[in-house]
């Protein structure tokens, strides 16, 4: 499936008349009051409509999306919770915001969801509000291994308000250490275990993380901003019949504006309403939240399960193809829409990496690798995923393409840009 319904062979039998990008909007009447800011806008279209994105935290919205995105819901202040807000005229965005909280729990099998924070990162702050204090011990992924920022880092709210331990994986597999993790939790008694990842290729066990939380007495959040998309298509595990808390975002696999959602069960409610608002946040962007919406409805169709399915399917293709490349991957493969690359073996580091794939119009991020040895601001290798090239109609056998374009542009073999540009443009046939 494609966002725009155009498919590759349609695509190819196209008139000389292509039509507009489906996510481009109509800029004529901001090309008349701010034509420098149009000009961003239209290049931004551009960029996307002719660069290969294999960004893992990012995809392609709908048209629908855009459109709730885009609404005079941006208008309406609505500090509080339907029903109960600090401001008059709230009756239809209360609707909106109703409807996006049946949707999550409807889609997530959860008993209560929080569709208000701006971010993924507000979103595991409210949680750690809602069940901690400054000062409280948290077990969490190393950053090195693939945690992320709020789960310890020195230089973010979470590594100077709390005590944090680390957690990793096994140097020669790796994968998650399951033993070091329960040794770990006995030795440190953490208040809150936080079980998630951003460059970690595989399923998590939320179950023996159930089992080590209920061990020590801690709760068990899980940070599922890059899976629950997949979750929501049948294409991994749900975290929720485990977690007390599960904290994710709306933009990467589930399609959504960019935002964060909070799933608990009721007895957590009201804490972690109150931790959102009014203890991290002002009022709600009901947009963002109108947009939410259509994304979890999208989200519980069949093409939607079709498409996490085939995110998966993309992602088991193109680890092959990087392997045959010459790259050494992490676990050896990937259970999720992500994979984490050795770019080393080629003779470049993850920051060469990169460039190489930039200029080549290849749009990815370097990554460290467990164990790195090479210094952060180079790494040894790189994290892409497949959710936004699937969202544009790409299956196995342009994975194959993929994996050996950017095998092409980290050895700078010449002609890869256009390689690239002629893939695209066979999947997006649009002119700004």
């Amino acid at each position: 499936m494609t966002v725009a319904g155009t498919t590759p062979e349609a695509a190819s039998s196209s008139s000389t008349e292509a039509p507009a990008a489906p996510w481009a909007a109509d800029f004529s009447a901001l090309r008349r009051q701010d034509p420098e800011l149009a000009g961003v806008l239209l290049a931004e279209c551009d960029r996307q409509a002719t660069q290969l994105q294999l960004i893992a935290a990012e995809n392609v919205t709908s048209p629908a999306v855009l459109a709730a995105l885009g609404s005079p819901l941006a208008n309406k202040y609505a500090e509080g919770y339907p029903g109960h807000r600090h401001h008059g005229g709230c009756e239809l965005v209360d609707l909106a915001e109703r409807m996006a909280v049946e949707r999550a729990c409807a889609l997530f099998g959860c008993e209560h969801a929080n569709v208000q924070p701006y971010s993924g990162s507000l979103a595991v702050f409210a949680a750690y509000a809602a069940l901690l204090v400054p000062g409280d011990t948290v077990l969490a992924m190393r950053l090195p291994d693939g945690g992320h920022l709020t789960h310890g880092s020195a230089a973010n709210f979470s590594g100077r308000w709390f005590d944090f331990a680390g957690y990793g994986v096994d140097p020669v597999s790796g994968l998650i250490d399951y033993d070091q993790v329960r040794d770990l939790a006995h030795a440190r008694r953490p208040k809150a275990i936080m079980a998630g990842a951003i460059s970690y290729p595989r399923h998590i066990d939320y179950a023996a993380f159930r089992e080590i939380a209920d061990e020590v007495d801690a709760y068990l959040i899980v940070d599922a901003a890059h899976t629950l998309g997949l979750v929501a298509g049948g294409a991994a595990p749900s975290p929720v019949p485990y977690a007390d808390v599960v904290c994710a975002t709306t933009h990467k696999l589930l399609r959504g504006p960019r935002g964060g959602l909070i799933l608990c069960g009721s007895e957590l409610a009201r804490r972690i309403d109150r931790a959102v608002f009014p203890f991290t946040q002002g009022g709600p962007q009901m947009h963002t939240i109108a947009a939410t919406a259509v994304a979890l409805g999208e989200a519980a169709t069949p093409a939607y399960r079709a498409y996490a399915h085939q995110v998966t399917a993309n992602a088991h293709a193109l680890a092959e193809g990087l392997i045959a490349e010459g790259m050494e991957l992490q676990t050896g493969g990937t259970d999720t829409h992500l994979i984490t690359a050795a770019t080393t073996p080629l003779g470049v580091d993850g920051l060469r990496a990169r460039g190489r794939c930039a200029a080549a119009r290849i749009v990815l991020d370097k990554c460290a690798m467990p164990g790195d040895p090479v210094p952060a601001d180079g790494c040894s290798g790189i994290r892409l995923g497949t959710a936004a090239v699937t969202s544009q109609g790409m299956q196995e056998p342009e994975m194959a393409q993929i994996a050996k374009v950017i095998g092409s542009a980290l050895r700078e073999e010449p002609g890869t840009a256009a390689r690239v540009a002629e893939l695209v443009a066979a999947f997006l046939p649009y002119r700004r």
